[in-house]
């Protein structure tokens, strides 16, 4: 890709993530068959990040580990509390109340690892969360369901790991041994991942449009309402709950993200199982609104929030 057009692809991400969406609502079956390699395309996107990374970067997050335990607290206290609270205030129907209390224990997504990437955040710190969040998912999600809706769910752990695995934790050591061994070869190609990072998380965007199209178009304003103002919180108290707690604002802001980006696929599959598609309504749309609130709320951090723009430089943000 020549290096005017990458350039071009990274600083109009979100155009490009809201186009494509637009397009999938549109026709859904333009985006609909990209489904059974979103894994796929999330495992390119991490091994991008992985070249951008070094092994040094995840042994000063393992010395800060007590960030990393901040994040994930904040995780399963503030969604949860938040997704309650969010149901009692729009008294919403018993079934679409309990997809939203889902949403809300369910871990971290791997959606919030490029996120941060793009945000400029602490890639590394993010991907910890987002493994740390799911490794106690089988345990902590069940617990929360039961004690805030009264429902059980089962929670598969090992279908879990192997997913965070396979998705986030192999392709990115790809990435770092192949950076390790091969050094300054590599520069051509870490130079055009960011371009290709951004098409391929608008294209998985547009996909979870395509395959929620009639849900989308039959506008459940009062579970949009719930889906946004969840979201959105998620994402201002992890921020601010981070800072009270003595966080330095590029680890705020990975909390930020890793807090409100949730496992919505997780809750999708759960609610179908146990609930009814009526509560895995929250969970699809949760899942399209959090990578645009996402990628929104990069682009402004990126921006510095005054329109001071700089260069993707693989998730290592200089500290504020």
């Amino acid at each position: 890709m020549p290096g005017n057009l990458a350039q071009w692809v990274e600083r109009h991400f979100l155009t490009l993530a809201v186009g494509f969406s637009a397009l999938a609502l549109l026709h859904p079956p333009l985006f609909a068959w990209i489904r059974p390699h979103i894994s796929l395309g999330l495992g390119i996107i991490m091994f991008g990040m992985g070249l951008t990374l070094e092994f040094s970067d995840f042994v000063r997050v393992g010395r800060q580990w007590r960030t990393a335990g901040l994040g994930v607290a904040l995780q399963y206290v503030l969604m949860p509390a938040i997704a309650w609270t969010v149901c009692l205030a729009l008294n919403l129907p018993t079934e679409a109340a309990l997809g939203v209390i889902l949403v809300g224990c369910c871990p971290s997504g791997t959606a919030s690892n490029v996120v941060a990437y793009f945000a400029r955040a602490d890639v590394p710190l993010s991907v910890v969360m987002t493994l740390a969040s799911t490794l106690l998912a089988p345990l902590l999600t069940p617990a929360l369901v039961e004690l805030l809706a009264g429902a059980r769910v089962e929670v598969d752990f090992w279908a879990m790991v192997r997913s965070v695995f396979w998705i986030v934790l192999f392709p990115l050591l790809d990435g770092l041994v192949l950076r390790r061994l091969l050094r300054n070869r590599l520069s051509g190609v870490i130079g055009i991942f960011p371009s290709i990072s951004v098409l391929t998380i608008s294209a998985v965007i547009a996909c979870v449009v395509a395959l929620n199209q009639k849900t989308i178009l039959q506008f459940p304003a009062l579970v949009m309402l719930a889906v946004i103002v969840h979201n959105g919180l998620g994402f201002l108290c992890g921020y601010w709950g981070a800072k009270a707690m003595g966080g330095t604002r590029q680890a705020a802001r990975t909390i930020a993200i890793e807090v409100g980006i949730q496992n919505s696929g997780l809750a999708v599959a759960l609610a179908g199982t146990f609930f009814g598609p009526g509560a895995a309504l929250a969970g699809a749309i949760f899942s399209l609104w959090q990578n645009l609130a996402g990628m929104t709320l990069a682009r402004f951090w990126t921006r510095g929030g005054n329109g001071d723009e700089r260069e993707p430089s693989g998730g290592k943000a200089p500290r504020a």
